[in-house]
């Protein structure tokens, strides 16, 4: 699925992924390949985008924002993000 992560500063991420994980207000979540169309708020934590099925990831520690998910493309917007450790 495409996705891309966006914050009021800069472009994070843009490209094809496995999936993402992320922390949602009412708990954490995965959207893959083909996912349900979703608008959701998240909070404060980390989101993992799973860079393919073998394991391959990378992780930003995130302060709140909003995923859009529609017609196989995932839309994040971040307050900040900052690549964790």
């Amino acid at each position: 699925m495409q996705i891309e992560i966006l914050t009021p500063e800069k472009k994070i991420y843009a490209g094809e992924v496995y999936g993402i994980q992320l922390p949602g207000v009412s708990g954490s979540f995965e959207v893959l390949d083909r996912h349900a169309p979703l608008v959701s708020a998240l909070k404060t934590g980390v989101m993992k985008i799973l860079l393919d099925n073998k394991g391959k990831s990378t992780s930003y520690k995130i302060t709140g924002g909003f995923i859009e998910v529609l017609n196989n493309k995932a839309t994040v917007l971040l307050e900040s993000a900052t690549v964790a450790a």
